[in-house]
C-alpha cells in the first residue's frame, strides 16, 4: 500500500506533468498566446528602399500549432533579392528544425558552418543570430545561399547555444516562440572563403530584425 507522503508526491508529479503538457500543447486557454501579436508579425512587410514583397510558399517542416509566412523581397532596380520567413508556435517545435540540419537534409552542402553574429539595432537592443552558408549543385544549376536565423519571445533576437532547453524553461510564462530566417544568395564565383555581406545586404538584414522587433509594440 502507498503511504500518504508517497501519494502526495505522485499526485504532485502528475499535476506538474499535466501543467507542462498543457503549456506545451497550448491545450488550455491559460497558456494560449495573444493572437494579436502573432497576426501582426505574420502580416508584416519589411520596408527597405524600393524592394517589393511577394508572399511565397514555404516548404519548411511544420509541427502542430506552428505557422510559417514567407515573403520574397526583390528590388526592381538592382534585381537584388532576399527571402524572409517567420515561424511562430509552441517552443518545442519552433526551437528545432534549424537550417544547419534542414538544409543538408534537403541536398545542400554546408559551405560554412553556423556561427553567431550580432548587429546593433535602433533603440539600443542588438540582434544576435546564427549565420551559415550552403550550396546545392545539379547538372545545370548551382545555388549558393546565406541563411540567418534567430528566435524571440518579446522582440529581442537571440541565438542560444541550446534553444530547445532554453525556451522549454519559458513554456508557462511565454507560450509562443517566434523564429525568423533571412536568406540571401551568394555569388557563384565566391569561392570557398566566407565572403562578407555587402553594405546593402547588411542594411536589409538589420531592417528585417529591427522591424520585426518593433512589431511587438502595438
Amino acid at each position: 500500500m502507498f503511504q500518504t507522503p508517497t501519494l502526495v508526491v505522485i499526485a504532485a508529479l502528475i499535476g506538474a506533468g499535466a501543467v507542462l503538457n498543457g503549456a506545451a500543447t497550448q491545450r488550455w486557454a491559460a497558456f494560449a498566446p495573444d493572437p494579436a501579436t502573432t497576426d501582426r508579425l505574420h502580416a508584416l512587410h519589411v520596408r527597405f528602399l524600393d524592394w517589393e514583397a511577394d508572399e511565397v510558399p514555404t516548404d519548411m517542416p511544420m509541427n502542430e500549432k506552428s505557422v510559417a509566412t514567407s515573403r520574397r523581397y526583390l528590388s526592381p532596380t538592382t534585381k537584388r533579392s532576399a527571402v524572409v520567413t517567420l515561424i511562430s508556435g509552441v517552443p518545442g517545435s519552433v526551437s528545432t528544425h534549424t537550417p544547419d540540419v534542414c538544409y543538408p537534409g534537403s541536398g545542400y552542402r554546408t559551405l560554412h558552418a553556423a556561427r553567431k553574429e550580432t548587429v546593433p539595432l535602433p533603440g539600443g537592443k542588438p540582434a544576435s543570430f546564427y549565420v551559415a552558408d550552403f550550396e546545392k549543385k545539379s547538372a545545370t544549376q548551382q545555388t549558393r545561399v546565406r541563411v540567418r536565423w534567430a528566435w524571440t519571445t518579446d522582440g529581442t533576437w537571440v541565438a542560444p547555444d541550446s534553444p530547445r532547453w532554453q525556451f522549454a524553461r519559458q513554456l508557462v510564462s511565454v507560450p509562443v516562440l517566434y523564429k525568423v530566417y533571412v536568406v540571401t544568395t551568394l555569388p557563384d564565383d565566391a569561392g570557398e572563403e566566407r565572403a562578407e555581406d555587402d553594405p546593402v545586404t547588411k542594411a536589409f538584414v538589420a531592417a528585417a530584425w529591427s522591424q520585426y522587433a518593433a512589431a511587438f509594440a502595438p
